[in-house]
């Protein structure tokens, strides 16, 4: 009796072929929210940080997946993946957040805004780096049993907008010509970007080299006029 061959092992694949971003307002975002978010978590080994990667969400059919720019997902191990499997992982992200662009933004409301309320993301949130193509730049909405409720943002008197996180409990602020930034309110420090970081790690060495330099040149000096005064009384 001949037996059947095998099944073929289903492929699903780590790249859809897309660029992350088709320019660099959005790269810039993108790459700010992976990295910023990755760093506050990064004690955190339940939490997995990231972005423009596949997520398949029907089992046994590759052709089906979407890719958020930026996603926190709280209950998973904290290790490299080459794609996500909602079924291997049983949990859905828990954030996401889509950047705006020309060729996405329609996208983005539609079609994605639908697959994660039907895979439970508990908050969705957009950035409109430009301000050209969202009704506000930045917009966030938080699921409930009747699906999305938009949530409040806040207006600063500068025009600052800010959105409160309950999941991440994190701020992300927008403001009038500058990159978004997100926020921790138990400090009130934003949380740095990648650039940042090596900028602020270079001004503490700097700091440090400084103040060693002034320690010693301070201990040369006491022990120079310790020696001048050794000198006076044994004249």
């Amino acid at each position: 009796m001949t037996r059947p061959a095998p099944a073929a092992p289903i492929e699903y694949p780590s790249s859809d072929g897309q660029p992350m971003a088709e320019n660099d307002a959005q790269r810039s975002a993108i790459m700010y929210g992976i990295g910023a978010l990755s760093r506050h978590f990064r004690d955190r080994r339940d939490v997995y940080v990231s972005g423009d990667l596949l997520i398949y969400y029907e089992e046994g059919n590759p052709r089906v997946s979407i890719a958020p720019d930026v996603f926190v997902v709280f209950g998973v191990k904290d290790r490299e993946r080459p794609n996500y499997k909602l079924w291997e992982e049983r949990h859905a992200p828990d954030f996401v957040l889509e950047v705006a662009s020309p060729s996405t933004w329609r996208d983005d409301l539609g079609r994605k805004r639908s697959v994660y309320a039907q895979l439970g993301v508990r908050e969705y949130w957009q950035y409109d780096p430009a301000g050209e193509h969202l009704p506000a730049r930045l917009q966030g909405e938080r699921l409930t049993r009747s699906g999305y409720v938009r949530q409040p943002v806040l207006t600063g008197l500068d025009g600052t907008l800010t959105l409160r996180s309950e999941t991440l409990g994190l701020e992300l602020r927008a403001a009038p010509g500058r990159e978004m930034r997100f926020r921790d309110p138990a400090t009130g420090d934003n949380l740095r970007s990648h650039a940042e970081e090596a900028e602020g790690r270079l001004a503490e060495a700097a700091a440090r080299r400084t103040a060693e330099t002034r320690a010693a040149d301070a201990e040369t000096r006491v022990a120079e006029l310790e020696a001048i005064l050794r000198e006076r009384r044994s004249g």
